[in-house]
């Protein structure tokens, strides 16, 4: 993909699932990738692993890959992160904006702090992350791109996660805020919705029939997606081949903001 062998990307929660996917994806494109975790470097050897296969399997030899702790609802540590990165790949070009959690709890017993939790993991931590990383373009007048990882939850509403709905939303607005105010300085910000996908946080209803089938009857394509699909158009969103493209979200769902439950015509003529 045209543009993206050299660049430097920070891609955050990129241990497993979709992040780890995205990171692997952007090596394979000759992409130097820094590698978020949460706690301990250990938890970021799988991905560093595969980074490192695809990049001899491609022969790749100059990517480089770094691992940057860090807890993105904690600002200093974020803007730790930001610092380290620079300093071991020499400057940010992408950042990816993965990292996320959810609650599942009916609403009536959701405490505040389980509410706040979620956003500031998933909606904050991507505000600072994206406001660090804006700071190093301007500092050197370089033209840069932000992917945020949100969720067709931006438009659907989830009963019983109203956390992950509400931060969600607000990353909508987040980027197409950060895309209009930064546009004419070169720095791009967009977002991909991604619908069910197939990770290891979803194991319970990927490997269940009866709770697979609950979740691909709304969907038209029928399935599940994976989270390489979600890497591939995050990958193309950071390429120049989207160079005229900013404050957009791209829905990776197999047709679920379709509303596939309406496929079928309802009229009562």
């Amino acid at each position: 993909m045209q543009g993206l062998k050299g660049k430097n990307v920070l891609v955050t929660g990129g241990t497993s699932g979709i992040g780890q996917a995205i990171a692997v994806r952007f090596a394979e494109y000759g992409a130097n990738v820094a590698i978020n975790y949460l706690k301990k470097p250990e938890e970021a050897e799988e991905t560093e692993e595969q980074v490192h296969s695809c990049v001899k399997r491609m022969q790749k030899h100059g990517v480089r890959d770094v691992l940057v702790g860090a807890d993105v609802s904690n600002e200093d540590e974020v803007v730790h992160m930001i610092e380290q990165t620079v300093e071991e790949l020499g400057s940010i070009d992408v950042l990816v904006n993965n990292a996320g959690i959810q609650i599942s709890r009916p609403t009536e017993e959701l405490s505040v702090a389980d509410f706040e939790k979620v956003l500031a993991v998933n909606l904050r931590g991507s505000f600072a992350c994206a406001r660090e990383a804006i700071k190093r373009f301007i500092a050197t007048d370089t033209p840069g791109a932000i992917i945020n990882i949100s969720s067709v939850h931006q438009r659907i509403p989830k009963p019983g996660y109203l956390g992950y709905s509400v931060s969600k939303g607000g990353m909508q607005n987040l980027t197409t805020t950060l895309a209009l105010e930064f546009a004419a300085r070169g720095i791009r910000v967009n977002s991909i919705g991604p619908g069910a996908t197939i990770t290891p946080i979803n194991r319970a209803w990927v490997d269940d029939p009866d709770k697979a089938e609950m979740v691909t009857s709304h969907i038209p394509m029928r399935r599940a997606g994976t989270a390489d699909e979600m890497a591939g158009v995050t990958c193309f969103l950071a390429s120049d081949d989207a160079a005229y493209i900013t404050g957009q979200t791209i829905f990776v769902d197999g047709g679920l903001t379709l509303y596939a439950d309406f496929r079928e015509p309802w009229s009562s003529e």
